[in-house]
């Protein structure tokens, strides 16, 4: 047996590597990864701390000396030849497996304008360190793309009285993954923090010191980050022969269309109970999928059922989505003094929430509407609009029930 072998030393690769760990697996477990690093988490790539970029690593060289995973940084792979179950690595190393994880994660989406090699990426700890030491007080930062990361990253570049612009082909910001309630006001708040807003506009050209729209007009920017989204990484999974769309695509126990190679974190595409493949991008998606897949790896038979959930820190301001709120959903709204929630039903049922309040105060909140999800309830409405209605309690009766 040669073991499992892990591409991609990210959150999804690196909690892989020690979840099959965990579930007993006593093989051998190689971990490769591009960087030049110890794993380490994205997020708080965009809060500097003292100015600096924070590097928060997964692990140490310790605990994955512990755990037995042989770690390769800074190797990519190159080719992935299923039929004799290897890889070859760009140091000339050909790994043999008996089982493979893809957790190869996504690239930035690239601008395609003159002058788009200008524009920095926000994605490693490479990019952050670059956008950070230009983006010295008195300059002005035009952020193209109004998704979570680039409204991300204006409000902590506003936070060290940097001039913001944030230009957006779409008519509003927040558009894609925010419920239109709460987008609407993170919008306005980052107005009233003093970020420049230029919605609905394309981009003509990058210049030295300026973006130039196109609409003839000119954003002035000593620095310009692309935030435009991002890519799954499927290329080595496609030249293998792998079955990919919008990601690699996956079965509900995270196997690909080769069942010796299984796939996790934002690059798999995961089949679902009704029908077609959904991929996530969020940080809990990659822990949750990829200690599926180990467990699965290691000999079990578990179907990936988590539900979505993601987070977004903006000024003093905290947002929580759980689940998959779409616009054709009964919406209840309940207030509460730290902020407000949103719930969402399909059919009467729960299928997700939303809150938007300072800091953390809807933390515990939105974990209990969590749960009332995976309840599979259908509350009262009246219920869930009353702020004196306790949560905890309509959990305990749900179980109970």
């Amino acid at each position: 047996m040669d073991g499992i072998v892990i591409i991609g030393a990210g959150e999804a690769g690196t909690r892989a590597a020690f979840a099959l760990r965990e579930a007993g697996f006593a093989g051998s477990v190689t971990l490769a990864g591009t960087e030049p690093h110890l794993p380490y988490e994205r997020p708080p790539l965009s809060k500097p701390l003292n100015g600096a970029v924070q590097m928060k690593p997964i692990c140490g060289a310790a605990a994955l000396q512990a755990a037995g995973i042989d770690y390769l940084q800074g190797v990519s792979a190159l080719r992935l030849d299923p039929a004799a179950r290897s890889v070859a690595l760009s140091d000339g190393r050909r790994l043999a497996y008996d089982k493979l994880l893809l957790a190869t994660g996504a690239r930035p989406r690239r601008l395609t304008c003159p002058g788009a090699e200008r524009a920095l990426d926000f994605r490693t700890y490479a990019d952050a360190a670059a956008i950070f030491s230009r983006a010295e007080s008195g300059k002005g930062v035009a952020i193209i793309g109004g998704g979570l990361i680039g409204m991300e990253l204006a409000a902590v570049l506003r936070g060290k009285g940097i001039t913001v612009s944030v230009i957006e082909a779409a008519p509003k910001p927040l558009g894609r993954a925010v419920p239109p309630r709460f987008a609407t006001k993170l919008h306005a708040r980052h107005q009233q923090e003093g970020v420049a807003f230029h919605l609905g506009q394309g981009i003509a050209e990058i210049t030295d010191n300026a973006v130039r729209l196109a609409d003839g007009s000119a954003v002035p920017a000593d620095v310009v980050v692309a935030a435009i989204g991002v890519l799954p990484d499927v290329g080595l999974a496609e030249a293998a022969g792998l079955a990919t769309g919008n990601g690699i695509l996956t079965d509900a126990f995270l196997r690909t269309s080769d069942p010796a190679i299984f796939a996790a974190g934002d690059c798999a595409a995961v089949a679902q109970p009704g029908g077609g493949h959904v991929r996530f991008e969020s940080w809990r998606n990659a822990r949750n999928q990829a200690e599926t897949a180990a467990r699965n790896m290691a000999g079990g038979k578990e179907a990936f059922a988590a539900i979505p959930w993601f987070w977004t820190d903006q000024y003093d301001l905290g947002l929580q989505v759980a689940g998959l709120p779409q616009l054709d959903h009964q919406s209840v709204t309940r207030q509460l003094d730290g902020g407000e929630l949103e719930f969402y039903l399909d059919g009467g049922r729960l299928v997700a929430a939303a809150g938007l309040g300072l800091g953390n105060a809807l933390a515990k909140d939105i974990k209990l509407a969590e749960m009332l999800i995976a309840a599979g309830i259908g509350p009262d409405p009246a219920v869930l609009a009353d702020p004196g209605a306790n949560l905890k309690a309509l959990l305990k009766s749900a179980r109970a029930a």
